[in-house]
């Protein structure tokens, strides 16, 4: 049943990948502009790019209970979560000892905007963030530097990338990018990467050869971390978006390969993410 669930939401993402819509750089994902009807919490990283849109979504019987009427035709959206299964097994002494194991499980919502006789209970957290353009992004990345003491550099060339062995930011100068939008986005994304460090979340497998599954994998955190900073701090604009052919058959390819790999890289690209904010 869990490879099943896997694979419904992969099919979900590759869907969206071969209408060319990037899942991970939606206007809305990263802002908590999903939120659950029932407890008004943001969804997760990887239910915001499952979702069609911004609002507040509710199952058919929680329309209901509240007096709401789904419209005819409308398209649910599928959520994941996690439900904790309790098996029992033997320990190296033959004792029988409980232990619990993740289990992934879907249900299908629907966005009130679907709906009808039923008023959004959480409007007040549907809103834009506070964050302010590049200059709460310099002092937001300089700041998660400086907490944990990553070298970052601009040099003149054209090489953007995160060393692991020296944990050191390398990014070319500012002036060297079209608009300041690229800029902050590469940014995001070595930053990421230095989250990665195994003094950090110890994600990176530092003998990971280019093209490799690994590598591909440590790719998409970044991608997505990134992506839902530059949203968050109000630099996304159209002209930003790497929708490019090449680009998407990439990522096609690469979540064919392996089902599990959107939901593993959205749980730690969440993880990256709340460690570069510091939870502001």
């Amino acid at each position: 049943m869990s490879k099943k669930v896997y694979e419904i939401i992969t099919e979900r993402i590759l869907e969206q990948l071969d209408k060319g819509i990037i899942p991970w750089e939606k206007p809305w994902t990263g802002q908590g502009k999903c939120i659950s009807r029932s407890t008004g919490k943001a969804y997760s990283f990887l239910n915001e790019m499952l979702l069609d849109r911004q609002g507040e979504y509710a199952t058919f019987k929680q329309i209901q209970k509240d007096g709401g009427r789904v419209k005819k035709g409308a398209k649910s959206y599928i959520v994941t979560f996690w439900k904790m299964l309790p098996i029992e097994e033997e320990n190296k002494k033959g004792e029988k000892v409980t232990k619990t194991i993740p289990l992934l499980r879907y249900y299908n919502v629907f966005n009130l905007e679907d709906c009808e006789n039923i008023e959004p209970k959480h409007l007040d957290k549907l809103k834009d963030t506070e964050f302010k353009s590049d200059k709460d992004s310099e002092e937001t990345i300089k700041d998660y530097f400086d907490r944990h003491g990553i070298n970052f550099e601009n040099i003149a060339g054209n090489r953007a990338y995160y060393s692991p062995s020296n944990d050191k930011v390398v990014l070319p100068l500012k002036k060297q990018f079209d608009k300041v939008s690229e800029y902050y986005s590469t940014l995001f994304h070595e930053a990421v990467h230095s989250t990665g460090h195994k003094s950090r979340l110890d994600r990176i497998n530092t003998v990971a050869s280019f093209g490799s599954q690994d590598y591909s994998k440590e790719e998409l955190v970044a991608e997505i971390g990134a992506s839902t900073l530059v949203n968050m701090f109000g630099l996304e604009t159209s002209s930003s978006f790497r929708n490019n052919t090449a680009y998407i058959q990439s990522w096609s390819r690469a979540l064919k390969n392996d089902v599990n790999m959107i939901i593993h890289a959205s749980s730690r690209a969440g993880k990256a993410v709340e460690m570069i904010l510091n939870n502001k």
